[in-house]
């Protein structure tokens, strides 16, 4: 009974947690550019493409439309807007009539006008919220309450990341003590919600930090001898440019490796605990000994397709740079040394690694913490 009420105490902070989190302000809102430019969702009325240009694959030029503002205070408003083509295929966009689009309005600060409109992107928000609530609805139909408890950890991970690591990192905190800290906690909220306050959490929750504390050992010290620069990964560069000049961006990029891995490692733990909790329940008088070999032989049989997991995860990612490499005839030996490339096997192969000591980590601690008692 106790457990049961600790659980549900819980719940309710992690749910009181989340509000906060939404609310707590970043220090990074800059509302005093709000002020003279809107973001409101619009449709595409009528498009002018007599202005753009093709130059062999690219376009370039000024799409004109005309809009209506679907939201705000200049709902309902039709206006012209424009639509600039750069040549850069990564971020143009096209425009066709009856497209929903998020438009960027310019105000006059002292009429309180519309000066301009730039349609700046396709709107999107009303489908990722569908796909989040089928997600959701899916998730709790087919977990039932274990469901809406890793619905409310995965909201309260993408809060704690978005609204603590990322403006932590922002204000030029160490990077790799916070992120730390923050996947720690992240990964015991994560734990407790889905287990509560038993001995097969502890066994999850000790060998997920474990092999998380042991992935960000590895990449450090593998970091290092790699020398790969933080400015290897896109838009770090356009952080400098920004004005966030003393940011550690080597630093942030190490933490990223062990934060990536930590969603493994905890599947990883959490198979182990849960197998030798099962073990436990059918065979209470099983010895410590057998239980940690059974913990290892489990650990054995995941190991081979969670690291080959991390493989798909990361390399799925990088498809056009090896088709590029491919497409080039460029040698194996120059492609291992490609700092970007040298980015991702330092990902891939300490994440992998990380995995590989968090399976005997949890066995062992799962033996002594499940016959604790006897």
């Amino acid at each position: 009974m106790f457990y049961k009420k600790a659980d549900v105490y819980f719940i309710a902070f992690i749910v009181i947690a989340s509000v906060f989190l939404w609310f707590l302000p970043t220090g990074f809102e800059k509302p005093e550019l709000q002020k003279n430019s809107l973001r409101e969702r619009g449709k595409v009325v009528t498009v002018d493409d007599t202005d753009l240009k093709r130059v062999g694959l690219i376009l370039t030029g000024e799409q004109k439309m005309e809009i209506e503002i679907l939201s705000g205070e200049f709902k309902g408003r039709s206006l012209a807007a424009s639509n600039i083509l750069m040549g850069q295929m990564s971020v143009d966009k096209l425009f066709r009539e009856g497209d929903d689009i998020l438009a960027v309005l310019k105000i006059d600060g002292k009429t309180g006008e519309i000066i301009n409109a730039r349609a700046a992107e396709h709107y999107r928000l009303d489908i990722e919220l569908i796909l989040f609530a089928l997600f959701g609805l899916f998730l709790i139909g087919y977990a039932r309450w274990t469901g809406f408890r890793a619905l409310l950890s995965f909201v309260f991970t993408a809060l704690a990341i978005w609204k603590v690591l990322i403006p932590l990192f922002l204000k030029g905190i160490p990077p790799l003590p916070v992120a730390f800290l923050i996947v720690s906690m992240t990964t015991s909220v994560i734990m407790l919600l889905i287990t509560g306050f038993t001995r097969k959490g502890a066994v999850a929750l000790s060998g997920a930090i474990g092999g998380v504390g042991v992935t960000t050992v590895l990449a450090i010290l593998f970091g290092a001898w790699f020398r790969v620069p933080g400015t290897v990964k896109d838009f770090a560069e356009m952080l400098l440019y920004s004005g966030f000049y003393s940011l550690n961006l080597t630093g942030i990029f190490l933490s990223g490796i062990f934060i990536s891995a930590a969603g493994a490692v905890m599947d990883m733990a959490m198979d182990i605990a849960a197998s030798q909790a099962e073990i436990v329940e059918k065979h209470p008088g099983i010895s410590r000994r057998e239980l940690v070999v059974s913990g290892f032989r489990v650990g054995q049989s995941v190991i081979g397709t969670m690291t080959t997991t991390l493989l798909f995860a990361y390399s799925g990612s990088f498809t056009f740079v090896l088709m590029v490499f491919m497409a080039q005839g460029t040698p194996m030996e120059y492609i291992f040394n490609v700092s970007y490339v040298a980015a991702e096997i330092l990902l891939t192969l300490v994440g992998s690694f990380g995995l590989v000591l968090v399976a005997p980590l949890t066995a062992v601690l799962g033996g002594f913490i499940y016959t604790a008692r006897r």
